[in-house]
């Protein structure tokens, strides 16, 4: 399946946000199945320091590092989506990435491929396939609106999912607080620009 293409009418700026820093990041581990971890400090500052324009519509995936970045960069949230919520790890949950290959070996590299791959039906043991999870981001960025700006605070996973699906961006290094402008006019997507976030402090 190719980039997305969507019938246009006007101009669309869209920011894709990833989520300030939380304790999971901070350990370099995925979230525990049913986690819902806050910003932490460092998290709170970063989305403190986020310049962003005005937008028309907001949206959020419903946890709460989504939402406390978009409140601490100075935005009430119109929309909170579960199309925006991170993949689904499934065996991955709570693990950290040493963990992970003590376990299991070369196999969760596999399973990180595959959910990366918006065509693969495999993905983490008891999680999301690729082509689940990239669905469920191409419908949402098929009910965007024509033109406007829209701002949305999602996750790592989530943002390169977007990119992959609208510019065929494969993959990219994208700390928290990193945002990606896109634009869509004339039935294209393109990439505006890529703003890394700040690195965690060690």
């Amino acid at each position: 399946m190719g980039p997305l293409s969507v019938q246009p009418s006007g101009l669309l700026d869209l920011y894709l946000i990833r989520h300030a820093q939380t304790a999971p990041n901070a350990e370099r581990r995925y979230p525990a199945a049913g986690e819902d971890a806050p910003l932490s400090e460092q998290g709170r500052r970063q989305a403190a320091a986020l310049r962003l324009p005005l937008a028309d519509v907001v949206y959020a995936s419903p946890t709460l590092r989504a939402v406390q970045t978009a409140e601490g960069a100075g935005f009430a949230v119109d929309v909170q989506t579960a199309a925006l919520l991170e993949a689904a790890f499934g065996s991955m949950h709570g693990r950290t990435w040493a963990e992970l290959e003590a376990e299991y070996g070369a196999a969760p590299a596999s399973w990180i491929r595959a959910l990366s791959d918006p065509d693969s039906h495999a993905g983490p043991p008891g999680g999301e396939s690729g082509a689940a999870f990239h669905g469920r981001v191409r419908v949402w960025l098929e009910t965007l609106p024509d033109s406007g700006t829209v701002l949305a605070f999602s996750h790592l996973g989530t943002v390169l999912a977007a990119l992959r699906l609208t510019v065929g961006l494969r993959a990219a290094e994208l700390p928290p607080c990193s945002v990606a402008h896109l634009r869509h006019s004339g039935g294209a997507w393109w990439l505006v620009s890529l703003r890394p976030g700040p690195e965690p402090l060690r």
